[in-house]
């Protein structure tokens, strides 16, 4: 389907959103029960003719016995206005989809059992269903992307670029799992996950301030630092911000959970710290000369 008039003078909403509204939650479900009444599961869990082997459209019993088994929601039926899906719910649903449709093409009518046969192609099937995800997604300003069958989610394109070279080589072994670890959190689809990101990323940084030489973690950082800075001014700067950054994981609850210390309760505010935490590393491993990109 072509651009729309508003998509074409960008008057869409921005890709921003966290979490499904009402809207788009619906859109993605109505999509499914179309490619359901459609027959484009009729590839993986097909109604077989009793004439013979075609393909005649979909065995829904079996696709439902699957999908309790997956305990997946069952999308053709409708849900109680205070029992709507989760986007987690929604989200499995979707990429369910994906995995198991095929476009069912070439109907060929069978007058004596009433049915019609098809043939099929998976590739063909999917990205069109890609594609219409996708596109509910970008008019709903939601921030995700159904990328070969997971839904994952966007971030900020010049970030979006650094996480996106693939795995980081630091020459330390755990610190290179940390950093994995992290981006592989911050990139979930689930918010509970992506929180989980910045713990992650505390704990590189105070692995990162042990891995140069000195006769403790202070002297190490220093070092560190040194490296990544000559001219006075910012040599100032770094230290500032990486006591405030080790101050931010003592005092919120990031690397403890103990009473008192103070919650991250807005997806913001960890796109924040995780994106500041992540500039401060980067620059850190860049100057230093550990970080290694494939």
């Amino acid at each position: 389907m072509k651009k729309l008039f508003s998509e074409r003078h960008g008057a869409i909403k921005p890709r921003v959103a966290g979490t499904l509204d009402a809207t788009a939650s619906d859109a993605l479900l109505t999509l499914i029960r179309a490619r359901m009444d459609e027959e484009w599961f009729g590839l993986r869990f097909p109604e077989k003719c009793r004439d013979g082997y075609a393909h005649a459209g979909t065995d829904f019993s079996k696709l439902r016995a699957t999908m309790d088994g997956y305990n997946l929601l069952w999308p053709r039926e409708p849900f109680e206005h205070d029992a709507s899906p989760t986007d987690g719910q929604v989200f499995d649903l979707v990429e369910f989809t994906y995995e198991h449709v095929a476009e069912a093409l070439n109907p060929e009518f069978h007058s004596y059992w009433n049915h019609s046969h098809y043939t099929y192609d998976q590739q063909q099937g999917q990205a069109k269903f890609a594609t219409d995800v996708n596109r509910i997604f970008e008019r709903n300003g939601m921030a995700f992307e159904l990328v070969d069958g997971e839904v994952k989610r966007l971030i900020p394109t010049p970030l979006h670029e650094e996480l996106a070279r693939s795995t980081v080589h630091t020459g330390d072994v755990l610190l290179d799992q940390m950093l994995a670890v992290a981006t592989e959190k911050y990139l979930h689809r689930d918010p509970t996950v992506r929180r989980e990101s910045i713990e992650k990323l505390w704990d590189a940084w105070e692995r990162l301030k042990t891995i140069e030489a000195g006769k403790d973690k202070k002297a190490s950082t220093s070092n560190i630092l040194d490296t990544a800075a000559t001219e006075p001014a910012f040599r100032g700067l770094l230290e500032i911000e990486a006591q405030q950054l080790t101050d931010i994981g003592n005092r919120f609850m990031i690397r403890h959970s103990e009473v008192g210390k103070i919650p991250i309760t807005e997806l913001r505010q960890v796109d924040y710290l995780f994106q500041r935490m992540h500039a401060a590393i980067s620059l850190l491993l860049h100057a230093s000369g550990r970080l290694r990109t494939v």
